[in-house]
């Protein structure tokens, strides 16, 4: 296949229209990732409508698509990422943050978020968080929904073959460009700083500095939605789709074969950082 179509998806556990899931939809030729056009979805029947669009697509989304073994086995869950998801969802909302609400009062401090292997290696939050970055929240309403959908999620899930879904980071590829603060999605907290640190950012993206480590480059012909949004929102999309679009150059030994950091009851981020060759430990 000449191309590809690539989305990244920044995710929300609660989209409105202050805040959207939002993203953008990428074309990959080459080692050149094309930016086309935005993606906007106001509500989850919106995200479910364009997880069952026709493919073939990849997409990156930034959301923990699954638990740390030990918060499962602790909880008595299912072990599989099937049947966990699925009786994820059956617990409804409610009972979902009652129980992680339960296990975190009763477990030592130090121990009360349970880090995957994935989160580990990219400096991702621990899936089970629900308070201040809510990340556990996002898992309740994204993982069910990519279980119902039918897409192929490498490495948990076997689906339509050309609608593909990987699990993004966007923090550790911003990391890997500047330690500085590059969003904030209180106003009062948005600064130029974060401002010049989202166009370090793009400007990495766009000019081949990350080509060897992420094997592609941004192409884009306006830039400024990607640094004048504070929130960071339009910039960790694309990252997403960065990831996406390097997970796709490596679906040779990605998705295929058994890489180092890919764990199919945990998941995996699609990152460098994350999952390595088995044969390059």
């Amino acid at each position: 296949m000449s191309h590809m179509d690539v989305y990244g998806i920044d995710f929300t556990s609660s989209p409105s229209t202050g805040k959207p899931i939002k993203g953008w939809r990428c074309e990959l030729e080459g080692d050149v990732l094309q930016v086309l056009e935005p993606v906007v979805l106001w509500e989850f029947r919106c995200f479910e409508k364009f997880l069952g669009r026709s493919g073939p697509w990849i997409a990156g989304m930034d959301f923990p698509f699954g638990q740390a073994q030990r918060l499962v086995k602790d909880l008595c869950w299912p072990p599989a990422w099937k049947d966990y998801v699925l009786h994820v969802h059956k617990l409804g909302k409610e009972g979902f943050e009652a129980e992680l609400n339960d296990y975190r009062e009763n477990q030592p401090k130090g121990e009360k978020e349970r880090r995957r292997l994935t989160d580990k290696r990219t400096g991702a939050l621990a899936p089970n968080k629900l308070h201040y970055q809510p990340v556990g929240k996002m898992f309740f309403q994204g993982a069910p929904r990519l279980r119902q959908s039918g897409v192929t999620i490498p490495g948990l899930q076997v689906g339509d073959p050309e609608r593909l879904v990987v699990e993004a980071y966007p923090g550790v590829l911003a990391r890997g460009v500047t330690k500085e603060s590059y969003k904030n999605d209180q106003q009062e907290k948005q600064t130029e700083n974060q401002r010049m640190a989202r166009r370090e950012i793009a400007d990495a993206l766009t000019s081949g500095a990350l080509l060897n480590q992420y094997g592609v480059t941004v192409l884009a012909d306006d830039h400024s939605e990607l640094i004048d949004d504070p929130k960071g929102d339009s910039l960790d999309g694309l990252l997403c789709a960065v990831q996406a679009a390097w997970a796709w150059r490596n679906r040779s030994w990605l998705f295929e074969g058994e890489a180092d950091g890919i764990d199919r009851r945990e998941g995996w981020i699609a990152d460098p950082k994350a999952v390595k060759r088995s044969d390059t430990r």
